[in-house]
């Protein structure tokens, strides 16, 4: 048996990043993909996020790979959001993620910069924020829209 932590910093978005995670709604979304994770083995160890977008903390375990647990927690999710009529309309993340690996020394830092999205989106905007991820991790390629 293998013994493996490696931390991930996720950041997906609703489809077309349409604001439908709003306030009311959010953390009922958020809960629901934590005990959904538990279920499928997937350890989160933070999650937050904003209006359009989720940031999600967690540790791969042996065998699993990035787009494997985003397919699991986007899809069932999705369906749970829609088979609830949670959203009010037709519910669909976006295809496209962002997924970058955090330092074990870093990880606190991570936390709470999960933690703190409401605080952190009164002063920028997702595109800003996401501008600053493409930029910061050397990802050549932006995803509009």
């Amino acid at each position: 048996m293998g013994y493996v932590k490696i931390w991930v910093h996720l950041v997906w978005t609703a489809k077309n990043r349409e604001p439908l995670l709003n306030d009311k709604i959010r953390y009922q979304v958020f809960d629901h993909i934590r005990k959904n994770a538990i279920d499928k083995c997937i350890y989160i160890d933070s999650i937050n996020g904003h209006h359009e977008h989720v940031h999600c903390l967690i540790s791969l375990g042996s065998g699993q790979n990035i787009d494997k647990i985003l397919m699991l927690l986007k899809g069932e999710s999705s369906h749970w959001i829609n088979i609830n009529m949670i959203s009010g309309k037709k519910f669909e993340w976006q295809d496209e993620y962002f997924a970058v690996s955090v330092s074990e020394s870093a990880v606190n830092q991570v936390r709470k910069y999960i933690k703190n999205q409401e605080e952190h989106h009164r002063k920028k905007s997702f595109q800003e924020e996401y501008n600053e991820f493409m930029q910061k991790y050397g990802f050549d390629k932006f995803i509009s829209g």
